[in-house]
């Protein structure tokens, strides 16, 4: 990371798993032949993820369908075998999968050698489990005490720049990346990486980008950090070009940001699990528009919309709340002080609520208890739910519609 970094480049990543050994290999090993600078991805399967390791073994077993790699069932050694030859100083391989109590997986991780993972006991709890969030803030307590007691320094990387993919403001997600680093710091990791998913205009992106690494440099400290980009995490384009534009605005946001790694998607995101082929012309592509955007890219100016004092006060607030990191988190979600917009979970309020303006912002609608200031003039009218969807499906009918545009004016820029 430092090194490409440091030369100028853009690390780039897939979301990549398969359950079979020899396709899983083939993959990690497309992925490093790649004409990128590029890490490795091992994504697990939903059973793994839910601790069910039991189905997973029968799926092997009988050869049905799994929706990623089974660390946990095929163990240790098998996957250390798999990797030998493999991952290496010149090709990290980092496992993701969406657990909210992933001690087992993170043992059977460190069993097979591998030294990085990513999640977090709010970014991986309230979108994608039921479990209350205190008992995941104490599993994720003991899985990076875990991490940080290999004589192997571990790299963790904080999904909460992340919540839900869409329709929750930069100013939470900057806040939650950063509260969830400050967790990983407080039980002792030392290498960490905070993310931030693309969201709905570019300006307010680079805003937010630039807020993150700034509150990441005034609270991390001496920590080894890096900020991680993910291409847009909603409601994907259904076109093939719509599905690149979105890629190709994603790896420019991440250069003229200083972003030092990329989560790519394909074109195949919006209809089926993408081929191997897929995340490799997928890395491929982003790598040449960063290189591209690096020669000859335009500076662009990011909105003021005030991301970096919002996620500061949301975050100095929220440790005010407790004694330690996880504390303050479990407190601020129970008095709504931290509430993501239109998260089902128990624990997370889910009073707030956000839309998007007719410039294509995120803002706040309403705040819900949160400390924050909602938009006056977005609560004149109630939210439908034909509303909700219009929203949800902005990106995909903003980079769809370009298609049309093109074809119709093809000397018109779309960049």
């Amino acid at each position: 990371m430092h090194r490409t970094s440091r030369a100028g480049g853009l690390v780039v990543q897939p979301r990549m798993g398969f359950a079979e050994i020899p396709v899983m290999r083939d993959g990690l090993l497309g992925v490093r032949a790649a004409r990128a600078a590029s890490v490795g991805t091992i994504t697990l399967d939903s059973y793994t993820r839910v601790n069910d390791h039991e189905s997973a073994r029968e799926a092997l077993r009988t050869g049905a369908e799994l929706n990623g790699f089974p660390l946990v069932a095929h163990g240790a050694d098998t996957t250390r075998a798999m990797l030998a030859g493999v991952a290496g100083p010149d090709f990290p391989v980092q496992v993701r999968h969406g657990s909210a109590l992933p001690y087992p997986l993170f043992e059977a991780m460190v069993e097979a050698g591998i030294d990085a993972t990513e999640g977090g006991p709010v970014s991986y709890c309230l979108p994608y489990s039921r479990v209350p969030l205190s008992e995941a803030v104490d599993a994720w307590s003991r899985c990076c005490e875990l991490l940080a007691s290999q004589e192997l320094q571990m790299h963790l990387e904080s999904f909460g720049g992340c919540m839900l993919g869409q329709l929750c403001p930069p100013s939470l997600l900057v806040a939650l990346s950063v509260l969830e680093g400050l967790f990983f710091a407080e039980h002792g990791l030392r290498s960490i990486s905070l993310s931030y998913a693309q969201q709905t205009h570019a300006g307010q992106d680079l805003e937010a980008l630039a807020a993150l690494r700034r509150l990441a440099g005034e609270r991390l400290g001496d920590l080894d950090w890096h900020v991680v980009l993910y291409t847009y995490m909603g409601v994907y384009p259904r076109t093939p070009v719509g599905s690149f534009r979105i890629l190709e605005d994603s790896a420019r946001l991440a250069v003229r940001s200083g972003t030092e790694r990329l989560i790519v998607k394909t074109p195949a995101e919006a209809h089926r699990i993408p081929t191997v082929q897929e995340n490799v012309d997928a890395l491929e592509f982003a790598a040449y528009v960063a290189d591209d955007e690096a020669r000859h890219g335009r500076p662009q100016e990011p909105t003021t919309t005030g991301v970096y004092e919002e996620a500061r006060m949301l975050v100095d607030s929220t440790l005010e709340l407790a004694p330690t990191v996880g504390a303050a988190l479990v407190r601020a979600f129970a008095r709504g002080h931290l509430d993501v917009p239109y998260c089902l979970h128990l624990d997370n309020a889910n009073r707030a609520r956000a839309y998007v303006d007719p410039a294509g912002l995120l803002r706040w609608r309403d705040p819900g208890a949160m400390p924050v200031t909602a938009d006056p003039a977005a609560g004149r009218d109630p939210l439908s739910a034909q509303g909700l969807i219009d929203m949800l499906g902005y990106n995909e009918r903003r980079f769809d519609r370009e298609q049309l545009t093109r074809v119709n004016h093809p000397q018109g820029s779309l960049t």
